[in-house]
């Protein structure tokens, strides 16, 4: 399994700011992090997977750096990849985490 290990460590650093618990779990050929069994981000190869409630993604999609994830060939329903340069600061890297959470929030 392939992912990108200083990825992973800057999520889980970033997690720690949450009081909810986050599990790890082996996805889509890399490593998710779920919030009560719900995945919330993930990194896959060297990008970031991010499950965004269906109201927002229009809105994240306008951005350069992310495109809709076609993991399985098709576009997935509420999953985007944002590319490395999407996440340069841990302020960027928050924000998609918190866009996870929700998402995982609301299908609870």
């Amino acid at each position: 399994m392939a992912f990108n290990e200083q990825l992973a460590n800057r999520i889980r650093e970033q997690l720690k700011l949450f009081p909810e618990d986050f599990t790890e779990k082996k996805m889509f050929g890399g490593l998710s992090f779920l919030y009560q069994g719900k995945m919330t981000v993930g990194i896959v190869k060297e990008e970031l997977a991010v499950r965004i409630v269906s109201d927002k993604m229009d809105i994240e999609l306008e951005k350069d750096t992310v495109r809709p994830m076609d993991f399985t060939k098709r576009p997935m329903k509420e999953f985007v990849y944002v590319s490395q340069d999407g996440i340069t600061t841990e302020t960027d890297l928050l924000h998609f985490i918190e866009l996870g959470l929700e998402h995982a929030k609301i299908k609870l």
